[in-house]
């Protein structure tokens, strides 16, 4: 059986906030240790039928930059859940909120300019 590993490596500050997140995968088509400013790990207990989640993010990450993030990252779950569930609904449900928050987004960015 193949087995396939992800690792995350956080430096923290002295007040524990992230100032660097780092991550490498068995089978991640780069080369080398990436960094990125967020992650978001969720994992569903089937003891307390429940998801535990940890999301860290950086102090360099931008406002627009974790709104597009957690869009993005819905939208996602949408594509997830239609292949695992075969749930046209709820993923078209999912989809349509990204989609609105998404122009939501883009009119505060452009307001920004």
């Amino acid at each position: 059986m193949k087995k396939s590993e992800i690792h995350f490596s956080v430096e923290l500050d002295d007040k524990n906030i992230p100032e660097k997140i780092f991550w490498n995968a068995t089978d991640n088509p780069n080369e080398g240790i990436n960094d990125t400013r967020a992650i978001a790990i969720a994992v569903w207990d089937h003891y307390h039928r429940g998801t535990l989640k940890i999301d860290l993010w950086t102090k360099d990450m931008e406002v627009f930059e974790m709104k597009r993030f957690y869009i993005e990252l819905m939208s996602g779950i949408a594509d997830t859940l239609l292949t695992a569930t075969n749930d046209n609904v709820m993923a078209d449900a999912i989809e349509g909120v990204c989609e609105t928050l998404s122009k939501k987004l883009d009119e505060e960015m452009k307001a920004a300019k």
